[in-house]
């Protein structure tokens, strides 16, 4: 028999070792500050060049292996991978993810594609595996794990585009998380607004993709509400917890869900704003849009910095570009920031280290010769050495130290 209490037993994100302020990077690219406000990000979290995406998800999913029991470790019978920053055609992330957090072999292992969406469409997989029954008790990982290489320079769109991480364990113990049963509505096309042509050029439509975004929020809430009885936009959902390409973007769809489905007026929906969908923002604004991982970010940021004080209702929305778009529900309970705080999220974004404009191009630049394809390279730490030592040294983080015959080589900081 089927157990539908399934959901998120754990969470964690790692969003590396430097940040660059998106006001610095307003000011420097002579971009129009009076659109700063309308972006609505503090911060944008930067990778290295001794890190890809491989690293970036080992150093999320780490810790909470970490706090497993062996009995517990070999329940992970599915690790799933998504990333939108590859490391090979063929072969996922998933397989050197596996061998670097020592799982059992016993484990079937997959990667997931379709842009942002991807995360949510893994967590509705990882559900079905862990409730079907068929293996009790069993969990899985899914790794939502990023890296922008390649930036739009000189663009509004270079200061959300992120690097960061998020390891989610799915489960029958959904400590975080527990997903409404057949609470989902879904709404899919095909559409041009963002696409990535080539392994590190991100390009598309800014505009049609914020309309795909609003007319995707719309109707699979729409669909959401047709399968859920009484479900209503604006008293069902405790909290939202959306995809967060950047929070101005997700205050404009907030606005505009409650002029249509309740006519609300300027004030009553800024004091929805605050109550249900700022939370969803706290670590958003601060390390940028990580791509499938964000509304996953916007989750933590809930259970991090609402007053939970008994079970909440949590309305969520994925977009992916191309596009498809889900929203569905769950349960938080009022434990769940207790079960987060160990991980201690909020610290490791304060041990980044801030990088001036100048030395944040010196890294874009060193970050552009680790290309997708490269046979045969050694890391050189030399040029960013400072900062690997301030952040890295005697951590025991994953990091990047060669490609070999194109097999990609790691070690332990």
């Amino acid at each position: 028999m089927r157990n539908t209490r399934v959901g998120i037993e754990a969470i964690n994100l790692y969003a590396g070792p430097t940040y660059v302020s998106v006001k610095d990077m307003f000011e420097a690219r002579g971009l129009d500050l009076g659109r700063l406000d309308n972006l609505n990000m503090n911060k944008k979290s930067v990778a290295l060049p001794c890190e890809d995406a491989v690293s970036y998800g080992v150093n999320a999913a780490k810790p909470i292996i970490d706090r497993l029991t062996v009995d517990e470790r070999n329940r992970i019978e599915t690790v799933i991978t998504v990333t939108e920053s590859p490391v090979d055609f063929g072969k996922s992330l998933s397989t050197y993810i596996h061998d670097w957090l020592d799982l059992h072999p016993n484990c079937r292992l997959m990667e997931v594609k379709q842009a942002c969406y991807a995360g949510a469409a893994s967590l509705q997989v990882a559900c079905a595996i862990a409730g079907s029954g068929f293996s009790p008790g069993s969990k899985v990982l899914v790794i939502c794990t990023d890296i922008a290489r390649a930036v739009a320079r000189d663009t509004y769109a270079e200061p959300t585009q992120a690097a960061g991480a998020v390891a989610i364990l799915v489960s029958d113990r959904p400590k975080l998380l527990e997903i409404d049963p057949g609470a989902s509505g879904r709404h899919s096309y095909e559409v041009m607004d963002v696409c990535r042509p080539m392994a590190e050029l991100e390009t598309g439509d800014p505009d049609l993709s914020l309309l795909s975004y609003l007319d995707c929020l719309e109707k699979s809430f729409k669909e959401y509400a047709s399968h859920v009885e009484g479900a209503d936009f604006c008293d069902t959902f405790d909290y939202f917890a959306f995809h967060t390409p950047f929070a101005g973007m997700v205050k404009g769809a907030h606005r505009r869900m409650m002029r249509r489905l309740r006519s609300a007026s300027s004030e009553e929906i800024e004091a929805d704003f605050r109550k249900r969908v700022a939370p969803s923002l706290h670590y958003c604004t601060e390390v940028g849009n990580i791509y499938a991982g964000t509304v996953f970010l916007a989750l933590c940021g809930v259970i991090a910095s609402a007053h939970i004080e008994a079970s909440s209702r949590v309305g969520m929305f994925s977009y992916g570009s191309g596009c498809s778009s889900e929203f569905f529900s769950g349960l938080v309970p009022a434990s769940s920031r207790q079960v987060l705080e160990p991980l201690d999220i909020s610290g490791q974004l304060r041990r980044r280290v801030r990088l001036d404009v100048p030395r944040y191009d010196e890294i874009l630049d060193l970050n552009a010769e680790w290309c997708f394809g490269l046979k045969d390279k050694t890391v050189d730490r030399s040029p960013y050495g400072d900062l690997y030592e301030r952040f890295f040294e005697g951590k025991g983080l994953l990091t990047l130290t060669a490609i070999k015959g194109f097999h990609r080589e790691y070690a332990w900081s």
